[in-house]
């Protein structure tokens, strides 16, 4: 580790892959808010799936103040985070075979629709079978991972295959093997991650996009507003009462 604090090292990586990403997947991020844009304008529904603590960026975009109303979390249980005992349930649970479908068919997902999918590694079955079976059933499928687990990794599918081989959109969070930007001499390990910072800002600048990209065409974007300012209560009231077939973490 060079010179500067800990603190100063890690601000400077995280702004180093944030810049890298702006630059970088531009492109995805367009093509991303397009296809989410589409997807409201077609009357489609709007999902968010992610395991672990790549959960924390699926759960920032939805019922989130300055967010799109129609962004509904897909849980599965045992895995939304770590407030399942033991913790270490949610990594098992990852490499199940057949959750994912079995999720699938249980949830309000249908044709026509479009589900996020954020894995960092991408390598484990239930990301890979959640993609697989979202395009099956119809669904679009939008995958949020570091691309630079399929080079340095194997996948723990049967198939082989990584989360990015089965998406309509990819979107790179450039984050490298193992998550930790800092090393130390006196320390074993790396450590500071950064994917939840970066996956979160990348997901965000989708959300911007999405709803420009609605503006444009004339439909004004349903947006939920802060309910600790005055007003925002009554705002998201009839957001939600418009699109309450589309809404789906009020009932």
């Amino acid at each position: 580790m060079s010179d500067g604090t800990p603190a100063d090292l890690f601000f400077d990586a995280a702004i180093g892959l944030l810049q890298r990403v702006r630059d970088e997947e531009g492109e995805a991020i367009a093509a991303a808010g397009a296809l989410l844009a589409d997807t409201v304008a077609d009357g489609g529904r709007l999902f968010a799936f992610g395991a672990g603590h790549s959960s924390l960026a699926a759960q920032d975009v939805v019922y989130r103040a300055g967010g799109l109303a129609l962004m509904n979390l897909l849980a599965v249980p045992g895995v939304v985070g770590v407030d399942v005992t033991p913790a270490t349930l949610g990594s098992a649970l990852e490499r199940v075979d057949g959750l994912a479908g079995a999720v699938l068919d249980t949830s309000p997902v249908r044709a026509g629709d479009t589900l996020v999918i954020i894995s960092l590694s991408g390598r484990n079955a239930l990301p890979v079978e959640m993609a697989l079976g979202a395009r099956a059933r119809g669904l679009k499928v939008i995958g949020v991972t570091s691309v630079a687990y399929a080079a340095e990794t194997t996948s723990r599918h049967s198939s082989g295959t990584f989360l990015k081989d089965h998406c309509d959109i990819v979107l790179d969070s450039k984050i490298a093997v193992g998550d930790a930007e800092l090393t130390l001499d006196i320390i074993p390990a790396p450590f500071a991650p950064a994917s939840t910072v970066v996956t979160t800002a990348l997901l965000q600048a989708v959300m911007a996009t999405t709803a420009a990209a609605l503006a444009d065409r004339g439909i004004e974007p349903p947006l939920l507003r802060s309910g600790n300012v005055d007003g925002g209560h009554e705002w998201n009231g009839r957001v939600m009462a418009q699109y309450g077939d589309r809404i789906f973490y009020r009932r």
